[in-house]
């Protein structure tokens, strides 16, 4: 490649950064538009920086260009060619300096050394004035070098820029070392505060984001569960009392009494639901089971024993057996369900087993925990330590099984939301 589309490249390089700066420049002022005509504060650090806020720093360089115009350089030739190389190198080096790929790419480490020998030659050549290189090339050392090697590049460059204004000219040595070594160290301290305010900033938000995404799972979640539960068994109980009205018209207002208690609890529940502080009881949680299964025509067998159990524990379980119980009315056809809870060797083991027919029960219920609820409900139980396993029973039905430690010390603070299937 010749010098000249080496040039052509650097041009184009720079015109494709200001094209992407502009681009985002205008895209932060769209949003401070949108913003101020909701009256709101847009939190944005703006724009990210680039090269060209290194890019006015190159006026340092106006004293060599002045002493060619006007003939004080020997060589002129060489120093018009060595002062456009050093500026291609500089907005090269600063430009790659503000993404971190680039920054760290050869090509980068390459153009930087390359711009060190050049100034020591310009310097060592000319003095003078030329020795205000130095500091541009601090400067974009500055940019380009972060982390541990900063020190170990930074002050040998500002120590030799020393030595070599000494040697050249033997006066403001100590001007030019210190400040190559200023630019040096500022420009990586406010290019490096700058993107860590910038790391920080995207964190937050992205932080914020995952909180509403979280919070929005646990209400969608706990309503589909409420809801869902619910539901089935006020159209469980309605179907029962439907059919028992024509002959039995007290057992009809018993039913009709259950779905009036049944919503009244959703009521409260979903409103303790909207708070976040619904914390469940299992033994309301296997009353209600029991009642739903007996409205369904499924005889229903619960056993429990064992010591009591933490509240978060109960709840957990709480929320298996309504969706355990919820799956059986819905989609086994089953005859009879056993409940079983046992708390023993610093566990607790619920296990819900149905008749129903096999294959059709699995597939229905989302067979290895497939389904909506029973996939988040392993979930929660494998946050707080436990298990939940689905699926066909040995002698046929389905059986779901949970086991939980009787004393969670890490529990989601929404457990209690546990989500339900479909």
């Amino acid at each position: 490649m010749s010098w000249w589309q080496q040039v052509r490249c650097q041009v184009d390089a720079w015109q494709r950064a200001r094209a992407e700066w502009r681009e985002e420049a205008a895209r932060f002022r769209a949003q401070q538009k949108a913003a101020r005509k909701k009256g709101e504060v847009l939190e944005h650090a703006g724009p990210p920086p680039s090269g060209f806020a290194l890019l006015p720093w190159l006026l340092m360089g106006l004293g060599s260009l002045s002493n060619l115009l006007q003939g004080k350089t020997p060589n002129p030739l060489v120093g018009s060619f060595g002062l456009l190389a050093f500026n291609s190198l500089y907005i090269y080096v600063t430009f790659r300096s503000f993404r971190k790929e680039a920054r760290e790419a050869a090509s980068t480490r390459v153009a930087l050394l390359l711009m060190g020998l050049l100034t020591v030659g310009l310097a060592l050549g000319y003095g003078g004035n030329w020795l205000m290189f130095f500091p541009l090339l601090g400067l974009a050392t500055g940019a380009a070098v972060r982390g541990p090697w900063l020190a170990r590049t930074g002050i040998p460059l500002a120590v030799f820029a020393g030595a070599v204004s000494w040697y050249r000219d033997g006066s403001d040595a100590i001007t030019i070392a210190y400040g190559t070594f200023l630019s040096t160290m500022i420009t990586a301290a406010i290019l490096s505060l700058s993107e860590a305010v910038r790391e920080l900033r995207a964190a937050r938000e992205e932080l914020a984001r995952r909180a509403v995404e979280k919070e929005r799972l646990r209400f969608s979640r706990d309503l589909h569960d409420l809801l869902g539960h619910t539901l089935s068994v006020i159209v469980v109980k309605s179907e029962a009392a439907r059919r028992v009205a024509p002959r039995d018209l007290d057992a009809a207002l018993a039913q009709i009494s259950d779905i009036e208690s049944v919503g009244r609890q959703a009521l409260t529940e979903i409103r303790e639901a909207v708070t976040g502080y619904r914390e469940g009881s299992l033994a309301a949680d296997l009353t209600r089971a029991r009642s739903a299964l007996t409205a369904a025509g499924v005889e229903p067998v619960v056993r429990q024993s064992g010591a009591p159990l933490a509240p978060q524990t109960e709840t957990l379980l709480g929320w298996v057996v309504r969706e355990a119980v919820t799956n059986v009315v819905r989609h086994s056809d089953a005859t009879r369900c056993e409940i079983t809870v046992d708390s023993a060797a610093g566990r607790a083991r619920l296990t819900v087993t149905d008749d129903g027919p096999g294959p059709v029960a699995a597939e229905d219920r989302g067979e290895g925990g497939g389904g909506t609820g029973l996939k988040g409900l392993t979930e929660r139980l494998a946050a707080a330590g436990g298990s939940l396993q689905a699926g066909p029973a040995p002698r046929g039905g389905f059986t779901v099984t949970a086991e939980l430690p009787t004393e969670a010390l890490e529990l989601l603070t929404s457990a209690a939301t546990a989500p339900r299937a479909s």
